[in-house]
């Protein structure tokens, strides 16, 4: 990773929401971090001008299921040509690109021979024309797609290493360990959004793959929407301009942490993510950013203390760590901070913030835990899931998952969380609400 100057990273601010007042033998402190970057996105990511050994910005690798399940409707496989040759018409010119077609292998569809191409209006018509070629057939193993962008992404030297599959299907042709073992060495090395087309697919399979590579999932239930949803990815992929920013935490003697959430846009657990970076501190991944916003929970422990006491409980800061593990490029930070104090108002007050995602985190593992009791035929437990995720999405204003449930259970009362169980439900409904069941809204501040 190459060190940036100030003119040319985003410029990136931490803010910290919490209520830093606990009772005496309080140890549990709980804060939202909230990181802005600003600045970013604006030039692209595209190399300085006249920069001696200046390299592309991004390299892009785009995965298209070519399964034989593809061709069942047959517009299917051709959304996702076109799907892929609108995403290849959004690449800016000078960012590295290549196309793979996934079945029970992967192959290099283009530009071939291990190598990436550069965008512009040529290698663009070119890749357009391969696309043409695809057929369906064969089975699905992802974790070989994966292992391939790897390989093609390693041969870059752009900072912005991303991602882009999609998928029609289960991963029938390797093992679950196959996947994982896959999954596993790619992760750090690039980031990836996930879509899956259709019904047939199996959401945790795809939201586990942009999970553990920092990026998005989501259904396309209509194949007619693929290419305006690839349009979306590679504008957002395009937008990004600092790669491999990590959320460093230290803490002093004493203090552990317990957890650290991304809580915003989506939830995300990030705690056993965790790399140990010098005595008492470690990095958690974020991701590459452009212009954006997110919100993380962090809990930490701290010692016993008596009225009046005070500390530091710890210190949050964003940096681009260091290729050589040299000192790190820190971009901003914030102080999480704790109070001892016998005031019972202010030490037993929740702050809004963390309240807040406190609840929508709550509201993601209750829709999965509430879909698997259905899946089950476990219907008395669904129904109680459910009607609790209810009764958080409208506590929370969370409209656009509100609408999702309501597809799902008749709701009788949203403030209390009465609800029952829809007699038939559309296959696409269910497997939406799954995918979109970890998006959040922002606290109204």
């Amino acid at each position: 990773m190459a060190n940036f100057s100030k003119s040319q990273v985003p410029r990136f601010s931490v803010e910290v929401y919490q209520n830093e007042y606990l009772p005496e033998g309080g140890r549990e402190v709980n804060a939202i971090v909230t990181v802005t970057s600003t600045g970013g996105g604006t030039s692209g990511g595209a190399p300085l001008r006249g920069a001696p050994g200046a390299v592309p910005g991004a390299a892009v690798v785009i995965m298209v299921d070519c399964s034989g399940s593809m061709e069942y409707p047959s517009a299917k496989m051709r959304a996702a040509r076109e799907a892929t040759a609108a995403a290849i018409d959004t690449l800016r010119d000078g960012v590295e690109f290549a196309v793979v077609a996934g079945t029970h292998q992967a192959a290099e569809v283009y530009p071939g021979g291990g190598r990436l191409a550069v965008a512009d209006p040529r290698t663009r018509a070119q890749a357009k024309d391969a696309l043409r070629r695809l057929t369906a057939g064969g089975g699905t193993a992802i974790g070989t797609w994966l292992r391939l962008a790897d390989r093609l992404l390693a041969a870059s030297m752009s900072d912005i290493r991303h991602g882009i599959l999609l998928t029609d299907g289960r991963n029938e042709h390797e093992s679950p360990e196959a996947l994982r073992s896959a999954l596993a060495a790619v992760t750090g090395r690039f980031t990836c959004d996930a879509r899956g087309v259709g019904t047939d697919w199996e959401v945790k399979e795809v939201t586990g793959i942009a999970s553990a590579l920092l990026g998005t999932a989501d259904i396309v239930a209509d194949p007619a929407r693929l290419a305006e949803d690839f349009t979306g990815m590679m504008e957002n992929a395009m937008g990004k301009e600092v790669a491999d920013v990590a959320l460093r935490l230290w803490t002093p003697v004493g203090v552990e942490i317990a957890f650290v959430k991304q809580v915003a846009p989506t939830v995300g657990d990030l705690t056993a993510r965790r790399t140990e970076a010098g005595p008492r501190a470690g990095d958690y991944p974020t991701g590459s950013w452009g212009d954006e916003s997110r919100d993380y929970h962090v809990c930490v422990r701290v010692p016993e203390a008596g009225i009046g006491q005070e500390m530091l409980a710890a210190r949050a800061s964003l940096i681009i760590p260091a290729p050589d593990g040299g000192t790190p490029q820190v971009l901003s930070q914030g102080l999480i901070r704790a109070v001892w104090t016998d005031d019972m108002a202010a030490s037993t007050s929740i702050n809004p913030q963390v309240a807040h995602y406190t609840g929508q985190a709550e509201l993601a593992q209750v829709i999965q835990q509430g879909l698997d009791a259905r899946k089950l035929g476990d219907f008395g437990g669904a129904t109680a899931k459910l009607g609790r995720a209810v009764q958080l999405a409208a506590f929370s204003g969370n409209e656009d998952t509100a609408k999702l449930l309501s597809k799902v259970v008749d709701v009788v009362d949203a403030a209390t969380g009465t609800v029952r169980l829809k007699a038939k439900v559309a296959e696409a409904d269910e497997m939406t609400l799954e995918t979109r069941s970890t998006k959040t809204v922002r606290v109204k501040r």
